[in-house]
């Protein structure tokens, strides 16, 4: 890949998970208050001027259930209302019960392009993940967040057994020079050698932090941060901090575990075809390597906000609710 020059630097890469932004067991059903709640503290987030200014949106196209489009052109006259300066913050998404379902019946993932239904299924799962990172640029356009839906299988991404072969930023880092929000999602990508597969947002998260650096990396979910066996364990314990060695490998720092050896239970939804809390948790240690500090919290809520603002960087107070995964300097 050639190198990529950016004229800042990024301040932070933000994966919505797919989990936390749609209801996942109601195919292609959007979890509208969350995705709300989370285009705005984004917004909060990514304003550098400490002075609130009135939001003036973005998405000027009818939606199903509103009458009128949001949008007065009048404010945009008003410069010292718009001219709002969003620090440089990339947003990637995962596709909950967008895509999943159309990829697994169809078997895109394991691959197999030649074969009539995978085929149809690549088609069916990109029509699927495009019109949720739609809806999704949409949302944080409608909190005036100057976002660009680009996904990776048209900005030709593309992998190799699964790993990922090629990766043009340029595009990104063409967006975000020019004061743009860039939007990826995960997607059906062509395979090298297996002809197709799906590429995870949090693969794409991983490969993006090692070119662009950004200053931190934050995976909002749909459950506080990682536990050391399901969450729906009554006897689950929320890991506060993890941290990660030269070599990739990875321990529990905080809480002490009663037996430092036992293994950390992670579960993967059936028809979840990217490996869940799996990948998000290797693909995160691999950030935390290169000395970028992850933070793994609950979306839409108070400790994301803080997660997202950048407060956890120097200190991580007590009552912060969340998984830490830094490098072991």
């Amino acid at each position: 890949m050639e190198e990529i020059n950016l004229n800042q630097t990024i301040r932070c890469i933000v994966k919505l998970g797919g989990a936390a932004i749609t209801c996942k067991n109601e195919l292609e059903k959007i979890n509208e208050v969350n995705l709300e709640t989370v285009s705005s503290q984004l917004r909060q987030a990514m304003i550098l001027d400490s002075c609130s200014k009135k939001v003036i949106g973005m998405d000027w196209s009818k939606r199903d259930g509103v009458l009128d489009i949001s949008s007065n052109l009048g404010d945009f006259g008003d410069q010292g209302q718009i001219n709002v300066d969003f620090s440089r913050f990339i947003v990637v998404h995962g596709a909950g019960s967008f895509g999943h379902f159309q990829a697994s019946k169809s078997g895109v993932h394991k691959g197999g392009l030649k074969q009539p239904l995978v085929k149809a299924g690549f088609v069916a799962t990109r029509i699927s993940v495009t019109t949720l990172n739609l809806e999704i640029v949409r949302a944080l356009a409608r909190e005036g967040i100057p976002s660009i839906g680009m996904s990776p299988y048209s900005c030709g991404w593309s992998t190799s057994e699964r790993n990922v072969a090629s990766a043009d930023l340029s595009g990104v880092a063409k967006a975000i020079d020019s004061g743009f929000i860039p939007v990826l999602h995960g997607d059906a990508v062509l395979d090298d050698v297996l002809g197709c597969t799906i590429l995870s947002g949090d693969v794409i998260i991983r490969h993006i932090a090692e070119y662009l650096r950004p200053e931190y990396v934050v995976f909002l979910t749909d459950v506080l941060g990682v536990y050391d066996r399901p969450p729906t364990d009554p006897n689950a314990v929320l890991l506060r901090e993890i941290a990660v060695d030269e070599d990739g490998k990875w321990s529990v720092v905080n809480p002490t575990l009663q037996s430092m050896d036992k293994q950390v239970e992670i579960t993967v939804a059936a028809h979840d075809t990217t490996g869940g809390m799996v990948t998000k948790v290797s693909e995160a240690a691999q950030i935390a390597k290169l000395g970028i500090d992850v933070y793994i919290v609950k979306a839409a809520t108070s400790h994301s906000l803080r997660a997202l603002s950048g407060e956890l960087r120097c200190n991580i107070p007590n009552d912060w609710l969340g998984t830490v995964i830094r490098f072991s300097r």
